[in-house]
C-alpha cells in the first residue's frame, strides 16, 4: 500500500524568525493520526532567517539527523562539536549529513550566522535502537555526483559504504533526479518505507510529488523513483 502525504496538509509554525513545517506531530501542533511512522518520528522542514537560530536546549534517547539544502547551520553541543579548535567544526553545508545522538543527553545550539541569507534544512528524529547510550556526533559530505540518478545510502546502523552510523533500526538514502534518471530499490515488505520530498518534482511508484509530499509505503515490493525535475528525496527504511 501506498500513501500520500500532501505538503499542505503538514503542520505549520511560524515564529517569524523560524518557519517550520512538521510532517509529524511536533510542539504545538498535535494531529493523533501523524505520530510518526515505524520510527521515524520527526521530519521538520525548518527556514532560519539571517542572524537567528535555536538557543541551547537538551535532547535524550534521539537519533537527531541534520540535512542543509540551503545556507549553512552552525552546530555547538556540550560534546565540544563546534568549539574553537574541535575536530568537528560544526558547520554544517548543503551535501553534509550531521548525526547526533543524544543518549543519556547532550545539550545543543544551531544558528544562521549568514546576514543576507536564510538557512533552509530538515531535522529529522528516529527512535533509537537502545536508550541510555553515550551521546555521539558525526558528519561527512555527499557530493551531487554520489547522488545523481541513484539513491545513496547516507546513514545507515553500520556505516557501511560511507555512511553515518545511526543508533536506531533504520536507514536513510538520498537522490538527484533529473529528466530519464531513474532509481529502482527493493523493499522489505516486513518493514516500511518513507520517502520525502525535499525540492522539485518526482514520480514514486507511478505517482507524483511535489516538494514537501511524502510517501508513505506498507508491505509494497520495491521502489521506482524516476520523472525528476530538480528533485532531492530521501528514502528511509524503517522498523515497524
Amino acid at each position: 500500500m501506498l500513501t500520500l502525504r500532501k505538503s499542505s496538509e503538514r503542520g505549520h509554525a511560524d515564529h517569524g524568525w523560524l518557519q517550520s513545517y512538521h510532517s509529524f506531530s511536533f510542539a504545538d501542533y498535535h494531529d493523533p493520526a501523524h505520530m510518526g511512522f515505524g520510527n521515524l518520528r520527526v521530519i521538520n522542514e525548518d527556514r532560519i532567517a539571517p542572524g537567528t537560530g535555536f538557543g541551547t536546549h537538551g535532547h535524550r534517547d534521539m537519533e537527531i539527523v541534520s540535512y542543509v539544502l540551503d545556507g549553512a547551520l552552525a552546530h555547538k553541543d556540550s560534546m565540544g562539536n563546534g568549539a574553537p579548535g574541535a575536530t568537528n567544526g560544526g558547520v554544517i553545508l548543503p551535501g553534509d549529513v550531521q548525526r547526533m545522538s543524544a543518549g543519556t543527553g547532550v545539550l545543543h545550539s544551531e544558528f544562521n550566522h549568514a546576514t543576507d541569507r536564510a538557512t533552509h534544512f530538515l531535522q529529522i528524529w528516529i527512535l533509537p535502537a537502545r536508550r541510555g547510550i553515550a551521546p555521539g556526533y558525526e558528519q561527512k559530505h555527499f557530493d551531487a555526483a554520489a547522488k545523481r540518478g541513484r539513491l545513496a545510502l547516507v546513514a545507515s546502523p553500520d556505516g557501511r559504504d560511507g555512511s553515518v552510523t545511526i543508533h536506531a533500526d533504520a536507514s536513510i538514502r538520498a537522490g538527484l533526479f533529473d529528466g530519464d534518471e531513474r532509481a529502482e530499490l527493493p523493499l522489505d515488505p516486513r518493514r516500511l518505507a518513507y520517502v520525502h520530498v525535499a525540492r522539485g518534482t518526482v514520480r514514486v511508484n507511478d505517482r507524483g510529488l511535489s516538494a514537501g509530499d511524502a510517501a508513505l509505503l506498507d508491505g509494497e515490493p520495491r521502489l521506482v523513483v524516476e520523472g525528476g525535475d530538480g528533485a532531492e528525496v530521501l528514502v528511509f527504511d524503517l522498523a515497524r
